[in-house]
């Protein structure tokens, strides 16, 4: 049983240290979504996020539209991943509590 709760605090270290670097990236990488406005036959392309109860949208160039797209992407899916290691988390904590 000791080697099962060796092994669990271990993993318990790895997704903390998973969590912190998730966390660090996420800090840096845009928030919200983008948004098309159409005017006078072009297309623009706005950044939409809250910013506590207000929205803000800044202007994209049309040359960084794309990666924009693949920084919230990342994001999106940084985000997935921080939410299923803070499961696995409460899990190992529950088992290194007896819990489980």
């Amino acid at each position: 049983m000791n080697l099962l709760l060796h092994t669990v605090k271990q993993e318990k270290q790895r997704i903390e240290y998973m969590l912190e670097k998730y966390q660090n990236e996420l800090s840096d990488l845009p928030r919200g979504t983008i948004s098309e406005k159409k005017v006078g036959g072009r297309t623009y392309y706005y950044l939409k996020y809250r910013d506590g109860k207000k929205v803000v949208s800044e202007y994209i160039a049309r040359n960084e539209i794309d990666n924009m797209r693949n920084l919230i992407d990342k994001r999106r899916h940084i985000e997935v991943m921080i939410k299923s290691l803070q499961e696995e988390k409460r899990i190992a904590d529950r088992v290194l509590e007896g819990t489980i």
